[in-house]
């Protein structure tokens, strides 16, 4: 990876795939859903969940993953481990070790932060980045999104449309999958409900709300440098970041809990070893002698 990504909300970017040895496969129904104008058929979170899961695995295989000993998939868990549960979700997280600035979350509850993110943002930040990501799971927004692809990529047959079973998808339509996938966006009303929901679990959760602004903040600043045109086209689906940034002010205004964030040490080392000094203490033999 050379490119300095920062995608936030755009939780589908992992599925950008050309081949795959994903064994999941709709059998033989797919052509021509579409042009018979299949519009409601069933779709469930589940259903999302078991495609994400073969993609994010690829994901896992072609990157490299921090393992539990890595200072940064230490700090992962410690900032983001506790919170596992969600409502029909179950969390799981990984850091990938590049210097790209990313995050994303999947249907299926995987969590993947890019060490380079890690480098930019305190442990309050982090967590209202990786809020927002998860925040399109809690919504079901990845789930629609997943909906939606299938309805345009015709994988869906008209005549099964109320009962489909996800059962399994060949190679080739999960690579079409992942093409048309990572051009998805979600809508600006689904990206300001994701901010909405990582202030509020920000909130709920006891940390400061202001690292919200101050993240947005400094994605603002970034928009500023030497990416920003890359960085303005793949945030085009968000609202831009200063008005993210002023619009999570005044949530914490309105809560009374507003005041200017000042960003903590960013820690991503193993603490240094501390040497104990060892005392030994001699005891004195008394010898007595009888006269």
């Amino acid at each position: 990876m050379n490119k300095k990504l920062f995608l936030l909300g755009v939780s589908t970017v992992l599925f950008g795939v050309s081949t795959t040895q994903a064994q999941i496969n709709f059998g033989e129904k797919a052509l021509g859903a579409v042009q018979k104008g299949i519009t409601g058929f069933t779709f469930t979170d589940a259903d999302a969940a078991a495609l994400s899961k073969p993609a994010v695995d690829k994901m896992d295989a072609e990157n490299t993953v921090a393992p539990d000993t890595n200072p940064y998939a230490i700090r992962l868990a410690r900032v983001f481990g506790k919170h596992t549960k969600g409502d029909f979700y179950t969390l799981n997280y990984k850091v990938y070790l590049t210097k790209d600035i990313n995050a994303f979350a999947t249907a299926d509850g995987s969590v993947r932060v890019f060490s380079g993110l890690m480098d930019v943002m305190d442990d309050n930040q982090l967590i209202a980045v990786i809020g927002h990501e998860i925040g399109h799971v809690n919504n079901h927004d990845s789930r629609d999104a997943m909906k939606a692809l299938y309805q345009k990529e015709a994988l869906i047959d008209a005549a099964s449309s109320q009962s489909v079973k996800i059962s399994a998808i060949t190679d080739s339509q999960l690579a079409k999958i992942g093409s048309a996938m990572i051009d998805s966006k979600y809508s600006r009303k689904q990206e300001s409900e994701a901010d909405l929901f990582a202030y509020d679990f920000m909130k709920k959760n006891g940390y400061d709300v202001n690292a919200e602004e101050s993240a947005f903040r400094i994605l603002e600043k970034m928009s500023e440098g030497t990416q920003s045109s890359f960085i303005d086209k793949m945030m085009s689906s968000h609202p831009d970041s200063k008005l993210r940034a002023d619009n999570a002010k005044a949530r914490a205004e309105k809560d009374g809990l507003y005041k200017p964030y000042v960003q903590k040490p960013i820690v991503n080392t193993l603490p240094k070893a501390t040497t104990v000094k060892k005392t030994t203490t001699t005891k004195k033999k008394t010898t007595t002698t009888k006269k």
